[in-house]
């Protein structure tokens, strides 16, 4: 198995030894070093805090090695400092780790050292952390992790929706996957109309992309995605600082593309439909206007009150239609509303959920993989938000109240009642550098995800 960046084989000859402490366990592990490293330690004012680090000196006047604190052992991102805090040289684990905080070490090893690469190079090289063999499942999620970042970070120009199907034509070329598009006028000849409607005035053809995989045997789970691969709020336009980072906003589709990926390469006995409408939301001569009727794939008649709100517009139509597959389980991804931002920040994302059971498995798994969420009520009274006078619904309205619950209540008017469905509102982005978090594009929620779909599995 290749190695992901920051990692090196233990083969390597230089390897330092590398000590993990917390705070509370760093005297048990001072008493074992020799004196002079507790000098050294009390020297520097070493009192393993979490994010801290220091280099331990040789004799020769080099390093003899590391140690790093740690807060919570099973939370990857409290390795996440380690790769850029301590010298670009390769270390190795000095002692044991149990198995599950190991795979956190890995994971959040790997994530700190990311950073993306694609237009410059780093000012320097991550530390390397040396492994004799790695936890496939570890490294296939840190895989998945970085394959959102990549995607969202890109900026449109080089990920519109064009360049998002290439991604997916090549992850079901590498795993014997099927592909369909629909695109352009097709849409409406195939009964899409919303996603034509919201993706018509780009130059780029809006499109439904479609992968399909695993045995007809298994258990069918359907992943959505929102691919709005540039939002500039169409002909309501956003503001400046609104529209600056709007690449982002085919990050719902980031985290369904890299889910499905992960369920592909671990080979889950599975049967997963992925389903991505990949749209620009542009300003053009046929741009969709507030006050228009779009027709939806459901019959339903919407009503456009605001063109920023357009996301969901596509999504109806991408529900809709996993619906009608009957799965077992529907999940959709999409960065949907400021106003989950608001309501929880930008490093929880809001569930919603109209079954309680994969509800409170998502919640769990999130919480056991310190990757969390949090459950917001898909509470349908406040449809009153959404009434039009013209059509069956709006895909918004004057009130500025419960934003993010009303968007998924209007989503929850394509999913039939007797689906099993879960809906993530996610932020994709870290606004700075945090450890472990580099500014830019995130995943989140994805591996509660994949433990979610782990548990459909079986396995």
């Amino acid at each position: 198995m290749s190695l992901p960046s920051g990692f090196a084989d233990t083969s390597s000859s230089d390897a330092l030894p590398l000590h993990v402490v917390t705070r509370d366990g760093l005297a048990t592990w001072r008493s074992a070093q020799p004196a002079n490293v507790g000098a050294w330690l009390d020297a520097q004012g070493f009192d393993g805090s979490p994010f801290s680090a220091i280099t331990l000196p040789g004799s020769d006047g080099g390093i003899a090695g590391a140690v790093i604190g740690v807060g919570d052992t099973l939370d990857p991102f409290a390795y996440g400092h380690a790769p850029y805090a301590l010298p670009a040289r390769t270390f190795a684990l000095a002692g044991e780790l149990p198995a599950d905080a190991r795979n956190a070490l890995q994971l959040g090893w790997g994530l700190g050292a990311y950073r993306f690469t694609r237009y410059r190079q780093p000012l320097r090289a991550p530390a390397q952390l040396a492994i004799a063999q790695g936890d496939a499942d570890a490294f296939a999620q840190l895989a998945a992790c970085v394959r959102v970042r990549d995607l969202v970070n890109t900026p449109t120009e080089h990920m519109g929706p064009d360049q998002l199907e290439q991604v997916a034509c090549e992850i079901a070329e590498r795993f014997g996957a099927r592909i369909e598009v629909v695109s352009g006028d097709d849409l409406i000849t195939q009964n899409f109309p919303a996603i034509h409607a919201v993706g018509r005035a780009s130059h780029r053809a809006p499109r439904l992309i479609t992968l399909r995989w695993g045995d007809e045997s298994h258990p069918h789970v359907v992943i959505v995605g929102k691919g709005v691969c540039f939002d500039t709020g169409g002909l309501d336009l956003k503001p400046a600082d609104g529209m600056r980072n709007m690449k982002k906003d085919m990050g719902g589709a980031a985290h369904a593309v890299a889910l499905a990926e992960l369920v592909m390469s671990r080979k889950l006995p599975l049967r997963i439909t992925l389903l991505v409408p990949a749209v620009e939301n542009a300003v053009g001569p046929n741009a969709f206007r507030p006050g228009e009727v779009v027709d939806t794939r459901k019959g339903v008649t919407v009503e456009i009150d605001n063109t920023d709100a357009e996301g969901r517009v596509i999504l109806c139509d991408a529900l809709t239609y996993a619906a009608e597959m009957q799965p077992v389980l529907l999940l959709d991804f999409a960065t949907l509303t400021g106003a989950a931002r608001i309501a929880l920040g930008p490093d929880l994302p809001a569930l919603y959920s109209n079954d309680e059971g994969v509800a409170q498995q998502w919640l769990d798994a999130g919480m056991q993989l310190r990757d969390p969420l949090w459950r917001m009520p898909l509470w349908r009274p406040y449809v009153r938000y959404l009434v039009s006078n013209v059509a069956d619904i709006a895909n918004g309205g004057p009130s500025k109240m419960a934003g993010s619950i009303t968007a998924a209540v209007y989503l929850d008017r394509f999913v039939p009642p007797t689906q099993k469905w879960a809906h993530l509102d996610v932020y994709s982005w870290n606004d700075n550098d945090r450890p472990g978090r580099p500014a830019g594009g995130e995943a989140q929620g994805l591996r509660g995800a994949y433990a979610l779909l782990k548990q459909y599995a079986g396995v």
